[in-house]
Protein backbone atom coordinates (compact mmCIF):
# COMPACT_ATOMS: atom_id res chain seq x y z
CA UNK A 1 0.00 0.00 0.00
CA UNK A 2 2.77 2.44 0.88
CA UNK A 3 4.40 2.24 -2.54
CA UNK A 4 1.09 2.83 -4.32
CA UNK A 5 0.17 5.75 -2.05
CA UNK A 6 3.61 7.30 -2.51
CA UNK A 7 3.29 6.96 -6.30
CA UNK A 8 -0.09 8.73 -6.23
CA UNK A 9 1.30 11.53 -4.07
CA UNK A 10 4.37 12.01 -6.28
CA UNK A 11 2.19 12.25 -9.38
CA UNK A 12 0.08 14.91 -7.66
CA UNK A 13 -2.81 14.60 -10.08
CA UNK A 14 -4.37 11.27 -10.96
CA UNK A 15 -7.47 10.39 -12.95
CA UNK A 16 -10.49 8.42 -11.75
CA UNK A 17 -12.80 6.80 -14.28
CA UNK A 18 -16.44 5.87 -13.91
CA UNK A 19 -19.27 4.92 -16.23
CA UNK A 20 -22.48 6.85 -16.82
CA UNK A 21 -24.83 4.64 -18.81
CA UNK A 22 -22.59 3.49 -21.65
CA UNK A 23 -20.33 6.56 -21.56
CA UNK A 24 -16.97 6.51 -19.76
CA UNK A 25 -16.18 9.52 -17.58
CA UNK A 26 -12.72 10.57 -16.37
CA UNK A 27 -11.74 13.40 -14.07
CA UNK A 28 -8.64 14.61 -12.21
CA UNK A 29 -8.23 14.11 -8.45
CA UNK A 30 -5.51 15.09 -6.03
CA UNK A 31 -6.44 13.71 -2.60
CA UNK A 32 -5.05 10.28 -1.75
CA UNK A 33 -4.45 9.49 1.90
CA UNK A 34 -3.96 6.53 4.19
CA UNK A 35 -6.88 6.16 6.56
CA UNK A 36 -7.87 3.12 8.59
CA UNK A 37 -5.36 0.96 6.68
CA UNK A 38 -6.70 1.89 3.25
CA UNK A 39 -5.91 4.43 0.54
CA UNK A 40 -8.82 6.87 0.61
CA UNK A 41 -10.04 9.58 -1.74
CA UNK A 42 -12.53 12.42 -1.36
CA UNK A 43 -15.37 13.80 -3.44
CA UNK A 44 -18.58 15.79 -3.25
CA UNK A 45 -21.90 13.93 -3.10
CA UNK A 46 -23.48 16.58 -5.34
CA UNK A 47 -21.11 15.78 -8.22
CA UNK A 48 -21.88 13.29 -10.99
CA UNK A 49 -18.98 11.04 -9.90
CA UNK A 50 -20.80 10.27 -6.64
CA UNK A 51 -23.99 9.19 -8.43
CA UNK A 52 -21.93 7.22 -10.97
CA UNK A 53 -20.04 5.35 -8.22
CA UNK A 54 -23.28 4.65 -6.37
CA UNK A 55 -24.83 3.19 -9.54
CA UNK A 56 -21.69 1.25 -10.53
CA UNK A 57 -18.90 1.21 -7.93
CA UNK A 58 -16.33 -0.32 -10.30
CA UNK A 59 -13.67 2.27 -11.03
CA UNK A 60 -10.11 2.66 -12.17
CA UNK A 61 -7.44 5.20 -11.29
CA UNK A 62 -4.48 6.04 -13.50
CA UNK A 63 -1.53 8.41 -13.38
CA UNK A 64 1.97 8.72 -14.73
CA UNK A 65 5.20 9.90 -13.17
CA UNK A 66 7.83 12.24 -14.57
CA UNK A 67 10.20 9.30 -15.11
CA UNK A 68 7.84 7.43 -17.44
CA UNK A 69 6.26 5.02 -14.96
CA UNK A 70 2.50 4.73 -14.67
CA UNK A 71 -0.04 3.32 -12.26
CA UNK A 72 -3.29 1.53 -12.94
CA UNK A 73 -5.45 0.88 -9.86
CA UNK A 74 -8.87 -0.75 -9.98
CA UNK A 75 -11.50 -1.83 -7.47
CA UNK A 76 -14.97 -1.11 -6.15
CA UNK A 77 -15.64 2.21 -4.45
CA UNK A 78 -16.84 1.90 -0.87
CA UNK A 79 -17.85 5.08 0.94
CA UNK A 80 -16.47 5.24 4.47
CA UNK A 81 -17.24 8.85 5.38
CA UNK A 82 -16.79 9.74 9.02
CA UNK A 83 -16.02 13.02 10.69
CA UNK A 84 -12.55 11.69 11.55
CA UNK A 85 -11.86 10.74 7.93
CA UNK A 86 -12.91 14.23 6.80
CA UNK A 87 -10.65 15.85 9.42
CA UNK A 88 -7.67 13.84 8.17
CA UNK A 89 -8.44 14.68 4.53
CA UNK A 90 -8.70 18.38 5.33
CA UNK A 91 -5.39 18.23 7.21
CA UNK A 92 -3.75 16.45 4.26
CA UNK A 93 -5.09 18.95 1.73
CA UNK A 94 -5.99 22.24 3.49
CA UNK A 95 -7.10 23.89 0.24
CA UNK A 96 -10.19 21.64 0.39
CA UNK A 97 -11.41 23.79 3.29
CA UNK A 98 -12.45 26.30 0.60
CA UNK A 99 -15.14 23.77 -0.41
CA UNK A 100 -15.71 21.41 2.52
CA UNK A 101 -15.71 21.05 6.29
CA UNK A 102 -15.65 18.08 8.61
CA UNK A 103 -19.22 18.93 9.61
CA UNK A 104 -20.82 19.40 6.20
CA UNK A 105 -23.10 16.91 4.52
CA UNK A 106 -21.45 16.93 1.08
CA UNK A 107 -17.81 15.85 1.58
CA UNK A 108 -17.48 12.09 1.09
CA UNK A 109 -14.53 9.75 1.64
CA UNK A 110 -14.14 6.43 -0.16
CA UNK A 111 -11.63 3.65 -0.76
CA UNK A 112 -11.37 0.86 -3.33
CA UNK A 113 -12.35 -2.57 -2.08
CA UNK A 114 -10.54 -5.52 -3.65
CA UNK A 115 -8.11 -3.06 -5.19
CA UNK A 116 -5.39 -4.24 -7.54
CA UNK A 117 -2.62 -1.81 -8.42
CA UNK A 118 0.01 -2.23 -11.11
CA UNK A 119 2.98 0.08 -11.45
CA UNK A 120 4.33 -0.22 -14.99
CA UNK A 121 7.33 0.94 -16.96
CA UNK A 122 8.20 1.09 -20.64
CA UNK A 123 10.93 -1.48 -20.12
CA UNK A 124 8.30 -4.06 -19.14
CA UNK A 125 9.09 -4.19 -15.43
CA UNK A 126 5.69 -4.25 -13.74
CA UNK A 127 4.81 -4.60 -10.05
CA UNK A 128 1.35 -5.68 -8.99
CA UNK A 129 -0.11 -5.15 -5.52
CA UNK A 130 -3.28 -6.50 -3.91
CA UNK A 131 -4.58 -3.78 -1.60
Amino acid sequence: MNEVLQFLKECGVFFISTVEGDQPRVRPFGLAMEYDGKICYGTNNNKPIYAQLMANPKTEISCSSKDGMWLRLSGKAVFCTTREAKVKALEMMPMLRNMYSEDDNIFEIFYLDGAVATICSFNGENKTFQL
